[in-house]
């Protein structure tokens, strides 16, 4: 005999946020402020993996730790489980989808997200590279090829009044799931 079997994910009373995007995008100013203004836990995954050692060794070229994908979802796994956290980092298909009730993709102009990496002193190699990933659309594709498509929310990121609208977005939607999922 045949059978269905429907694994759900634990019920819960706070959503599960994933802030994602391009570096430079305004992913960490972002989150932040979700945090602040919708009452969540805020997880920055770069700075878990530089304090967990999450990762496989230094990549000069890039000036980055090379990612252990295993290493962050086993340290991110209960974390997640109880809801409640705003999660901020640049790529998400690594995550499983139980994790996140929504996915925002921030965007940006790629302008802006030159003069915000020159600013924070990136190699020039790097800055071509994200710029180029945002041009591709990277980022948004893995959201939409990760998650379910009602749940991804893709957002300009250009001005202060723009990430103002966003937190304003983000913690209308936290509000609206603590209301209707509250047991």
């Amino acid at each position: 005999m045949d059978s269905e079997i429907i694994i759900t994910s634990p019920a819960r009373s706070s959503p599960n946020i994933l802030v994602t995007g391009t570096p430079g995008t305004g992913k960490t100013t972002t989150s932040e402020l979700i945090a602040l203004a919708a009452g969540l836990e805020k997880v920055t995954v770069g700075e878990l993996v530089k304090e967990r050692s999450l990762h496989d060794g230094y990549n000069e070229e890039f000036d980055t730790f090379w990612l252990n994908e295993d290493k962050v979802v086993d340290e991110m796994e209960d974390m997640l489980a109880g809801g409640g956290m705003c999660v901020d980092f640049h790529t998400c298909g690594m995550f499983p989808e139980r994790w996140f009730d929504l996915v925002v993709v921030l965007r940006a102009d790629t302008d802006k997200i030159y003069d915000r990496l020159e600013k924070r002193g990136y190699k020039q190699n790097k800055v071509q590279e994200n710029i180029e990933c945002e041009i591709m659309q990277v980022v948004l594709e893995e959201a939409q090829e990760s998650y379910q498509p009602e749940i991804v929310m893709e957002l300009a990121s250009n001005t202060v009044e723009q990430m103002e609208a966003n937190v304003e977005k983000v913690a209308a939607f936290v509000e609206e799931f603590r209301r209707t999922h509250t047991q």
